[in-house]
């Protein structure tokens, strides 16, 4: 590419610790980040204990630091010459500072305003306070971490927060997009509650069918109708695996049974025909049988061990640290060296790799402020808008499972013609897992789970092995902008579509790739799932407790649902860039660098003060926090106290000094809705730890937002489906349901692209549409 996908525009950064991975995110695309600091700088620099916060500096590489306060003329004269302002003020703030986006607009009507909130701009709890428990615990993620004995645990590092600035970054570049043709830009609000929930998919759809709440498994994971261990002790540490359904697990699970084979172990599924496995379907007790022999095995084995057997789908659970020497990364040349550290540099691969230092406090304040401020305000086409942002884009989705589903969802969500090719041999994961009562065994269109995941989209139903599939494919590739896959490396390049073969026809074609591993290095075709990256990149590591082996969500799933915005972000950064320059590119997005980046705080730490350990919830980032229990069967509250006055506050409300022993006695026979709503009056962070009934039935700040929105389905009725969780105020997503297999064979062929009904007919005798 001649330049950064995002060279030459400019965003204010007034997001703190809250914001921040949305600018840095940006900044790795090319555009100009200016962090705007208070007089002494940002908080966040230091944490709550005095030290220097390893996790500020790695969410602020690359940026530039201006000093300046939030009612500074320079601030909104900045502001009138930037194309992108992130912001983490409570609405209310934002409004009492003149830095609210209808204000802002009136100076500048293309800026683009972007606001990550713990619950967003508008409704009941807008002004309340959170962090990343609090809004973890009210979005449900935290009602599904941890063990059943237990309070439940928060996830490492900062999850949820990471994952909306993800949100915000797709919102934010979608927004752009449609700028070119308006001229005007918008306001994108993001809820970190609402992201937190919109992961929660498998319980939401649990809770509408069947009444069913999916509990914390510990060292499982919860598909619905199973319960499946994916975490195992080893001799010298942990792992996950678990056995994948259908054909993307079938080679993995064999050759597990033949390592447990050759080792001279028990292994009772060996004689299992994978290809046709269902791990909805496997009864309890058999499972448990084959749990047990694994368990015994693994055991056995070393981290060396697991880590050189590549071909089963299981990975070691690396310690942060551990993740800079991994030869994987080092071969793909992700990590820099920053000042004394090494950081990773990309979050997606588009375009250049570099990695800026940690800016000092102001450094760039004179130098900033003399070259934005000479620049001209560019002219507003002023033709406003209210259709979606990427309307007219064009999507051929070869896509599958969850992060490529989820990628393309959002895109069609706001507004691409997304046509799924889908064929009944090689059927979606999600079309397979039964989940629901409603839902049965070899039936294609009656999965809640993928009809979730594919809204908005065109379905086109091809055997892509058949000798005639070009015919069809052909034309759709010279109708498309944007290919999107997230096949394991080298599948495309099989049929014939890989990058280098597709831009020799179009130079100007988007391709966008999603996998585990990326696509080059030694580890690219190396078979893994969602958990795969999190184990890899010290997630799973630092999630739990310090006397036990760590646990991942039970339901909700974290690389998965983390890729697809950052992944739909930098195709609209694609997107922009080929508009201004007439060039296409490759997106290469990994969802274990990507788990990676979400921990590279972490890493920095291991670098800086030693290797972290687990901690539960505890975080060194705030002075006290917790999950303490409420009234009522396996009801809790988190409480987080930032710093001594927030302490001091919650002391007052107590009648008592706060220690875990003392504040888990004062909350057990409480309210817990009552107590939060005491809390937050107070201005102390807290929030029940909702279930998945929570979320659907009671929760008024997410009903106050549309979390959820009824569509109707052909075969499973109407239901409530989950809204996507950024908003964008004046060109808002239209979403409609799912397709069946095959529900648009005959449009996208006879209108689209033309075929006869003489050629259609013959394809369709020849039994292409399979």
């Amino acid at each position: 590419m001649s330049a950064a996908l995002l060279s030459g525009y400019r965003v204010l950064d007034l997001g703190g610790a809250l914001g921040a991975a949305c600018g840095r995110f940006l900044a790795t695309l090319g555009a100009e980040v200016v962090k705007v600091e208070p007089p002494g700088g940002d908080p966040a620099r230091i944490d709550a204990h005095g030290r220097s916060d390893p996790a500020w500096i790695a969410r602020n590489l690359g940026k530039c630091s201006v000093v300046l306060d939030l009612d500074s003329p320079d601030l909104k004269a900045l502001a009138a010459k930037a194309d992108i302002l992130i912001d983490a003020l409570p609405a209310s703030r934002r409004a009492a500072l003149g830095l609210d986006h209808e204000t802002l607009a009136k100076t500048n009507p293309g800026l683009i305003g972007v606001s990550i909130t713990p619950f967003g701009s508008a409704g009941p709890y807008a002004d309340w306070a959170g962090g990343e428990l609090v809004c973890s615990a009210l979005g449900g993620t935290l009602a599904v971490t941890g063990y059943p004995d237990r309070a439940p645990v928060k996830e490492a590092a900062d999850a949820c927060v990471f994952h909306a600035n993800g949100s915000a970054a797709a919102g934010a570049l979608f927004a752009l997009v449609e700028r070119a043709s308006s001229g005007l830009g918008q306001h994108v609000d993001v809820s970190v509650q609402e992201v937190a929930a919109s992961r929660n998919t498998n319980g939401v759809l649990a809770w509408q069918f069947d009444q069913k709440l999916l509990p914390r498994t510990g060292v499982q994971i919860a598909y619905g109708m199973a319960k499946i261990r994916c975490i195992w002790q080893l001799a010298d540490g942990y792992a996950f695996h678990s056995l994948a359904s259908g054909r993307a697990g079938a080679g993995p699970n064999a050759a597990l049974c033949a390592w447990m084979i050759e080792a001279g172990f028990d292994c009772p599924m060996a004689e299992v025909d994978w290809p046709t496995y269902n791990r909805s379907t496997v009864p309890a007790e058999t499972r448990a049988e084959w749990e047990a022999a694994m368990d015994a095995f693994f055991q056995t084995r070393t981290k060396a061990q697991v880590a050189a057997r590549r071909e089963i789908n299981a990975t070691v659970a690396n310690e942060p640290g551990d993740v800079l020497a991994d030869p994987h990364l080092l071969a793909r040349q992700l990590f820099a060296k920053v000042g004394d550290v090494v950081a990773p540099k990309a979050f997606i691969r588009a375009g250049d790799l570099s990695v800026g230092t940690a800016p000092q406090i102001g450094e760039h304040t004179d130098a900033v402020l003399a070259e934005w401020l000479a620049a001209p305000v560019a002219p507003a086409l002023a033709k406003p808008s209210h259709e979606p942002p990427l309307k007219g884009l064009k999507v051929l989705d070869f896509s599958w499972a969850l992060v490529g589903s989820v990628t393309t969802k959002n895109l069609a969500d706001y507004g691409a013609t997304v046509i799924k090719v889908e064929s009944s041999t090689r059927p979606c994961l999600s079309r397979i897992d039964v989940q629901v009562a409603a839902s049965r065994p070899g039936q294609f269109d009656d999965k809640p789970w993928f009809i979730h995941m594919n809204t908005s989209k065109q379905g086109l139903r091809i055997n892509m092995k058949h000798p005639r599939r070009r015919e069809v494919i052909d034309p759709l590739i010279a109708w498309a902008d944007v290919v999107v896959e997230n096949f394991s490396p080298g599948a495309m390049a099989s049929l014939g579509l890989d990058y280098a073969t597709l831009k020799a026809r179009r130079p100007d074609l988007i391709m966008l790739s999603g996998s585990i591993y990326g696509q080059t290095g030694p580890l690219a075709r190396t078979p893994g799932v969602d958990g795969t990256g999190a184990a890899l990149s010290g997630r799973l590591f630092m999630t739990g407790w310090p006397d036990r082996a760590p646990v991942t969500p039970s339901a909700a799933p974290y690389g998965d649902l983390l890729l697809p915005p950052y992944m739909a972000a930098a195709l609209a950064a694609a997107v922009d860039h080929r508009r201004r320059t007439g060039e296409g590119c490759h997106i290469d997005a990994s969802m274990y660098e990507i788990c990676v980046q979400q921990m590279a705080g972490a890493m920095l730490e291991a670098q800086i003060d030693g290797p972290p350990q687990r901690t539960g919830n505890a975080d060194r980032t705030v002075l006290l926090q917790g999950v303490y229990p409420t009234a009522g069967d396996d009801r809790w509250i988190a409480i987080t106290a930032e710093d001594e006055a927030a302490v001091a506050r919650l002391a007052g409300l107590m009648g008592a000094e706060p220690t875990a022993a003392s504040i888990a006695a004062w909350t057990t026979t409480q309210d817990g809705y009552d107590l939060m709503a005491r809390l937050q009056a107070a201005s102390v962070a807290a929030g029940v730890v909702q279930t998945c009934a929570d979320l659907v039935d009671r929760d008024p700040q997410l009903r106050a937002r549309d979390f959820l929105t009824r569509l109707d389905n052909p075969v499973l009725g109407a239901f409530e489906h989950q809204s996507l969780p950024y908003k964008l105020s004046r060109t808002p997503a239209v979403m409609t349901t799912a397709p069946g297999l095959g529900q648009h064979n005959q449009t996208i062929c006879r209108d689209l692209i033309g075929l006869s009904a003489e050629t259609y007919a013959e394809l369709a005798a020849a039994q292409l549409f399979e």
